[in-house]
């Protein structure tokens, strides 16, 4: 969440720059500004009676010992009262906190600066475009058929076992599956980040933490006996490793990689853009995230999406990469680039990746700290991103690879597969 002084600092260009959100964030960001002037005013209270109290509880010991037990009996029932109205006080003060924080809770990042104004996808901003999309031969199929014309994924019986959009992968379809999860955390850990198994289950301080809930509590699975959640992306409980953490600056910059099953309940539609592995209830990713210095951190983005780039240009499928308008934004973000490969059977882009820098969003709810060479407590940088999503990445493979005589296996993988054709 936006921190408070940040908000009366910059309150203008707060307003302003939310507007590419299409919010109209006048009143909110004019109450937090208000509920912090009462805080502080009641704080300020609060403080001048413990000062008090404290004066005459050393006035009543001096009184005792000179012998004047009336004047400090007098001075007793004072504190007594001062002690009440501490209570009251701090009651008030903690509800006026909370009440701030709700509404805290409720303000989205504010863009970047090079964000661009926008409501839908459609305003999205084409950055970069990259490989040559094949020619198919008559008769291509988009993949969910090709998953049943190999039976390499069963869509059916996953729906027997749980439901909709939670498939079953068989054999070479399986073997595919590990591999690419193998060669991304591979190619994760080469390039620095440390590869981290991380619970599948997280609590609620974990959602607030990243800024699941309370944004996107609609879309997570919540098992209401424990008050846990099954994770929508390993950003989560990989991120909340720092939670309540004071680093040094030497010890950023933190990488991070992590390979985790994800549980959205957000795939409610119909039609032919979310068949197959187009939208699921739960699908495979391996997340990449890096605390780091503010200095760094928009040259550590950079990185992150040249990285990125590196394993679609080995894949050599087909992607253009996306920076996001101000309407199709992620609540916790300030800027973010999306990536999206070129399924040649359906004739569309997939989206496959976010890279996303939240600044200190996060790290002010998680109070993600380092001490800076002033000795000085600051809030860190978050980012992260996919490095990759694999049910759209595996839906490319199979419909841009395949052939009249079955599904060649990017010459990358094939180490992994231990196959270089689904046939």
């Amino acid at each position: 969440m936006l921190q408070v002084a940040f908000i009366r600092a910059n309150k203008e260009d707060i307003i302003n720059r939310l507007q590419k959100r299409n919010i109209d964030a006048s009143e909110m960001v004019n109450n937090a500004i208000l509920l912090d002037e009462e805080r502080r005013a009641l704080q300020t209270k609060l403080d001048n009676i413990k000062a008090e109290s404290n004066t005459i509880s050393k006035e009543i010991g001096l009184l005792f010992k000179s012998g004047e037990a009336q004047k400090a009996n007098v001075l007793k029932e004072k504190t007594t009262q001062l002690k009440e109205d501490t209570k009251t006080l701090e009651q008030e003060l903690n509800d006026k906190i909370e009440t701030l924080n709700t509404l805290l809770y409720t303000i989205p990042n504010v863009p970047n600066i090079v964000v661009p104004s926008g409501n839908t996808e459609e305003d999205n901003e084409e950055v970069y475009k990259e490989g040559d999309v094949p020619k198919l031969f008559d008769g291509a199929l988009p993949h969910w058929e090709l998953a049943k014309k190999y039976d390499i994924i069963d869509f059916e019986l996953g729906n027997k076992i749980t439901g909709a959009g939670f498939p079953v992968y068989k054999g070479k379809g399986a073997k595919l599956q590990r591999a690419l999860i193998t060669y991304f955390l591979d190619k994760n850990t080469e390039a620095g980040y440390t590869e981290y198994q991380v619970p599948h289950l997280v609590n609620e301080a974990s959602g607030f933490g990243t800024g699941q809930l309370p944004d996107k509590e609609g879309q997570m699975y919540h098992i209401t006996a424990d008050n846990l959640y099954l994770i929508p992306t390993a950003e989560v409980p990989a991120t909340n490793i720092f939670r309540n953490t004071i680093l040094s600056e030497s010890d950023l910059p933190i990488c991070v990689t992590s390979y985790t099953p994800c549980f959205r309940r957000e795939a409610g539609s119909y039609g032919a853009h979310v068949r197959g592995l187009n939208r699921l209830h739960q699908f495979d990713k391996v997340e990449i995230l890096r605390v780091e210095h503010p200095n760094n951190s928009y040259n550590a983005l950079d990185g992150m999406v040249e990285h990125v780039k590196g394993i679609l240009k080995e894949l050599k499928l087909p992607y253009r990469i996306l920076r996001l308008c101000g309407g199709d934004l992620g609540f916790t973000s300030a800027l973010t680039y999306d990536f999206e490969v070129f399924s040649t059977a359906q004739d569309r882009w997939l989206e496959i990746s976010s890279v996303s820098n939240f600044e200190t969003f996060q790290a002010n709810r998680l109070k993600l700290r380092f001490k800076n060479n002033e000795g000085k407590n600051e809030l860190c940088h978050t980012l992260n991103g996919s490095s990759l999503a694999l049910p759209r990445v595996l839906a490319g493979i199979l419909e841009n690879y395949q052939t009249e005589n079955g599904i060649k296996i990017p010459k990358v993988l094939v180490p992994y597969t231990g196959f270089d054709i689904i046939s």
